[in-house]
Order: structure tokens, then C-alpha cells, then sequence
């Protein structure tokens, strides 16, 4: 069976034998949409130029491939979208960490092994059973891996709608969870697009900490914290870093915050389980480790990807907002003599914050 002879009787049942696969597979929901995404283009090109997206030149360097699927794959007719869920713990556990100014808050996702590997392969795996099924078809699977506008492709799948604080929601499972797609040439039916829930409710806007959601749908990435502690290379402004408080990777606030996440649930996947205690690490503990330690630790994690060297910075930021410790600052002048020199920017500057709640400066 191929999609050209393909009847829609055809179409359709292999389209929820999809959802039953992918159910199997673990994942939470599947959707399908057309590719027709000019809205979402007109949005992307006009938040970036704003240049909202910051020193991310990736989101601008394919053009419109973002936005336009068939352009960055061939052929492609219909995008399957997959979710799958990934909170790792209840989330007052998450606030109590970020209740604790010694405590170092790593955003959820990263708590566990890096998802981009095991979405793509369940993605593989499906894609095997849509070819043992209806034969040989065009495809590509994506996860965060490609020029792909995956939360407006989700949305118009019907999986949930893009929110105040630009996460996709689901009216059952609320936003803590991973997306991958599969393009596709086969014309499978499509599924309705999600209507938006957000209603009159800001809360995810009044607790951004940086007040990056500069308005309804819209988040400049140049204040977000976790743009400043995953994808910025640089010298934090020093205006924001008392902002960022204990957030060393990432943020969750508005996730945190969110109304439709008491509806979430905790991950059945062991890869996602917070491993090897980071979920509840100690600032001075983690500031304490070597390169090679960052490595070994982060083996197969997501946040390996940021570096040392920013890995410092940020902890260097946690610890200046810190509340006054005699070890705190020990630590920070221990790791100043062997610093970069952006990292030592960042180190001076806790000093700094240390001195002045000692009462010294």
C-alpha cells in the first residue's frame, strides 16, 4: 500500500493505528496537521525583527524552512506530532528548591538523561511500524534537532496551545513535557487545531523573574533566564544577574505557576528521573567540581551542551545572590585564580554582593 492508492477509509484507520503505536511507544499523544503554517511565520519573522531571539542566529540562518516544511524536506504533506511527559518530581518539591537560596534550581527537563536521543529513536521506531504497514514512505523525524517550529506544528495538531509564556499547554496534562515530529508525505487526514485557554490569567507573566514575557504570547529571549544560563555565551548584565536568584540552568517559574499544571503527571520514563542527586545539589558542591567532573557527571545530559565555563558563571551568579557565608566567599576566591576571564567577571561581581551583605564594603 502506497499513498498513492492509499483510499481515505485507508488513510484514516492508519492514522489511528498511529495513535495506537505511539501510545505503545509512550508517548502521551499524537496529532496530525497539514503544513500550511503562515501565521506562525508571521510571528516568527516579526519577533525576529525585534531581535527578540538574541544571539540565537540559528533561528533566523534557514530562512523560512522553519515555516514552511516542505521546503526544508521535500515531499512533505502532513507532520505527525508526538508528546511525551517528563516531570520528574511534584512540583512543590521544584519550589522548595528554589525556596532555598544555597540550593542550586536546574529546570526540570534537564534533571534526568538528555531527551533528544530517546524521542528520536521511539520516533524511529514508529516510523518502522507506518512502513511495515502502508510500505515505504517519505519521512524525516525531528526532535529539537532542525529548523522546526515544533510547539505551532503541536498546536495545530491539536496537542495544546501556545501560552502566555510561549510553552505549549494541554487542557489534561498541563506543559511539562517533550515534543518530536515525523514529516511525512503521506496525506493523512489532519486533526482540529487547539483553541487557546489562557483566558484573562497572567500569572505566568506577574512571576517571570526578569519580566520576560514582555506581553501576552510574547517573550523577549534576551531577558529570559534560561536563554541567559543554556544559550548565551556571555557577560550576563549585571543588572539582570540578582534576578536569576538560584536558577543555575534553566527556569520553570511560569511552569511553576501555571493553573493548567495541576492537571500534570509525574513521567513513567526512568530516563527522565532526576539522577545522581542534581535535582537537590548544594550551590558550593557543584561550584566545587573540576572540568573533568562536569563532564563525567553530565555524561549523556542535556546539560553538558552548556559548557564549563558557563557552568561556572552561573553558579558564580547563585552564589552572590546567596545569603552572606564566610564558605561562600572562600569558594569564590579559591576558583578566581584559575577562572576565565569571563567567568572571573562573574566571580568579582559575587564577591562584591558577598562583601556588601557582610557589612564590609
Amino acid at each position: 500500500m502506497n499513498s498513492e492508492s492509499q483510499s481515505a477509509a485507508e488513510l484514516a484507520r492508519l492514522a489511528q493505528d498511529i495513535r495506537q503505536w505511539g501510545d505503545e511507544l509512550g508517548f502521551q499523544q499524537i496529532g496530525i496537521t497539514d503544513i500550511g503554517m503562515s501565521l506562525a511565520e508571521q510571528h516568527l519573522d516579526s519577533w525576529l525583527s525585534e531581535e527578540m531571539h538574541g544571539d540565537m542566529e540559528y533561528m533566523a540562518r534557514h530562512g523560512h524552512k522553519r515555516s514552511r516544511p516542505a521546503d526544508l524536506v521535500p515531499g512533505t504533506l502532513r507532520i505527525i506530532s508526538a508528546r511525551m511527559d517528563y516531570l520528574p518530581e511534584p512540583s512543590h518539591s521544584s519550589i522548595n528548591i528554589l525556596n532555598n537560596p544555597m540550593k542550586a534550581y536546574v529546570s526540570r527537563y534537564a534533571l534526568g538523561r538528555d531527551y533528544h536521543k530517546l524521542i528520536r529513536r521511539r520516533l524511529a521506531q514508529l516510523s518502522e511500524r507506518i512502513r511495515d504497514a502502508a510500505g515505504e514512505f517519505g519521512h524525516r523525524v525531528f526532535t529539537d534537532s532542525a529548523p522546526v517550529l515544533e510547539k505551532a506544528i503541536a498546536e495545530k495538531a491539536g496537542l495544546g496551545w501556545i501560552g502566555k509564556h510561549s510553552n505549549l499547554i494541554n487542557r489534561q496534562a498541563g506543559s511539562w513535557f517533550f515534543l518530536g515530529e515525523i514529516y511525512t508525505d503521506l496525506p493523512l487526514p489532519v486533526d482540529q487545531a487547539a483553541a487557546e485557554h489562557c483566558g484573562s490569567c497572567q500569572a505566568c507573566m506577574d512571576i517571570c523573574p526578569t519580566q520576560a514575557i514582555v506581553a501576552p504570547f510574547r517573550v523577549d529571549a534576551r531577558l529570559c533566564i534560561s536563554y541567559l544560563t543554556i544559550e548565551y555565551r556571555g557577560i550576563i548584565d549585571e543588572a539582570l544577574r540578582p534576578l536569576l536568584g538560584n536558577r543555575i540552568y534553566g527556569c520553570d517559574d511560569c511552569q511553576l505557576v501555571c493553573p493548567w499544571n495541576r492537571f500534570s503527571k509525574l513521567t513513567n520514563e526512568s530516563d527522565f528521573h532526576a539522577r545522581r542527586g542534581i535535582e537537590d545539589a548544594d550551590l558550593l558542591e557543584l561550584f566545587s567540581w573540576t572540568e573533568q567532573q562536569f563532564l563525567d557527571r553530565f555524561e549523556g545530559s542535556a546539560i553538558r551542551r552548556i559548557g564549563y565555563e558557563c557552568w561556572q558563571r552561573n553558579i558564580a551568579i547563585a552564589l552572590g545572590n546567596a545569603p552572606q557565608d564566610a564558605a561562600v566567599v572562600t569558594a569564590l576566591e579559591t576558583k578566581l585564580s584559575e577562572a576565565t576571564e569571563m567567568v572571573a567577571e562573574h566571580i568579582e561581581w559575587a564577591i562584591r554582593q558577598q562583601t556588601i551583605k557582610s557589612g564590609k564594603s
